[in-house]
């Protein structure tokens, strides 16, 4: 997800917006006097917004804003008409195509939902979605919602980036209408509240724990990077397996992005040593299993234990804040030494020298006591 689809999917609103435009001057009637779907807003307001949107998202890449928004608006000038709005849409999303390729991967920014920050294809993906779904309230308040439906890929990208809890559906788009409260799903209840997930990024001293999309984790199972540039030799078949893993869970809707897959990212070169990651969601007791792996060159390092306390650090932190997770668990087998040191320098304690029929240790750390 990155400049190119957010120009696509502008492009494809404005050639929408463009029919719309001629339709309301047929009918001698501006858009601020017609209502924008199932907004409280106008069909001028609601374009407007989409500018708004897109700029303030170029403007938190460009400007690198870490604890809040950049503090600026977007204006029209009076007497600007609906058409000089379509080319305010062009100039913005065109600013923000420019900022996504221009920032470097690492780079993040403030955006409140829900982990407090987004890269450069999490903007792309915001203001994709944006487009997407105002240009949908402006076509039904115009009546040519039949003659809108952006690409199959670009609705795929953003439901695997954006709405990772959300169960894929055969139709992407309409999916996404229904995951956003726009329309209705014959198998599943109508959506009245939601938001949308960017992946969460834990720190640790010399790495960073980058949550894995659904999109990231089908190309690892797939034999691909996920998006990472990793070290040599790197990713392992561990990692393939757990992204596999988490994918199947995302097709069942079962997947929670908090409780998935994270890559180690090591801050010095930004190359990817390993991952770290859940078993799925806790269980009725806040239990939730982890698993883990490194690319070979970079065991002995103290990679993962760091890792790991990470991840208990923000486990614990979780379980002050929410109280749905206990504890984290882990199995190893027997004859893995290293991995036992990692549990166990990690703070973990050993509840079973029994597991799997004597094969495995099954270790424990509690976050409540």
């Amino acid at each position: 997800m990155g400049g190119e689809q957010v120009q696509q999917a502008v492009d494809h609103s404005l050639a929408l917006l463009g029919k719309g435009l001629d339709l309301q001057r047929g009918r001698q009637r501006d858009w601020a006097g017609v209502k924008a779907g199932r907004l409280d807003w106008s069909c001028r307001r609601t374009a407007v917004h989409i500018a708004e949107d897109l700029i303030a998202y170029a403007g938190q890449l460009a400007g690198r804003a870490t604890s809040a928004y950049v503090p600026f608006e977007l204006a029209m000038e009076d007497g600007s008409g609906d058409a000089d709005v379509l080319d305010v849409i062009r100039t913005t999303g065109a600013l923000l195509s420019a900022a996504v390729e221009a920032t470097p991967r690492e780079v993040r920014a403030f955006h409140p939902y829900p982990f407090r920050a987004a890269d450069r294809e999490g903007f792309a993906a915001m203001g994709v979605a944006e487009v997407l779904l105002h240009t949908h309230d402006i076509a039904e308040g115009l009546g040519l919602t039949a003659e809108y439906a952006p690409s199959v890929d670009l609705c795929e990208s953003v439901l695997s980036r954006l709405f990772p809890h959300v169960r894929p559906g055969d139709n992407p788009w309409a999916t996404l209408l229904w995951a956003t409260g726009r329309g209705d799903l014959p198998d599943r209840a109508t959506v009245t509240r939601w938001h949308w997930s960017n992946p969460l990024h834990i720190p640790a001293e010399r790495l960073t724990l980058q949550g894995v999309t659904p999109a990231a984790a089908a190309d690892l199972a797939e034999g691909g990077t996920g998006g990472f540039e990793w070290i040599e030799g790197g990713p392992i078949e561990g990692t393939r397996v757990g992204a596999g893993m988490m994918f199947k869970a995302y097709e069942a809707g079962v997947h929670r992005p908090e409780w998935g897959m994270y890559v180690l990212v090591r801050e010095a070169d930004g190359l990817a040593v390993g991952a770290l990651g859940h078993h799925g969601a806790p269980d009725e007791d806040g239990r939730v299993e982890v698993g883990y792996d490194l690319v070979e060159s970079a065991r002995g390092h103290g990679y993962m234990t760091e890792a790991l306390r990470a991840l208990a650090d923000w486990a614990r932190e979780r379980a002050r804040e929410r109280g749905d997770v206990s504890s984290l668990f882990a199995v190893v087998d027997k004859v893995n030494t290293p991995s036992q040191g990692v549990v166990s320098r990690a703070g973990f304690q050993l509840v079973s020298d029994d597991w799997a029929d004597g094969d495995q240790f099954a270790y424990e750390l509690r976050l409540r006591t």
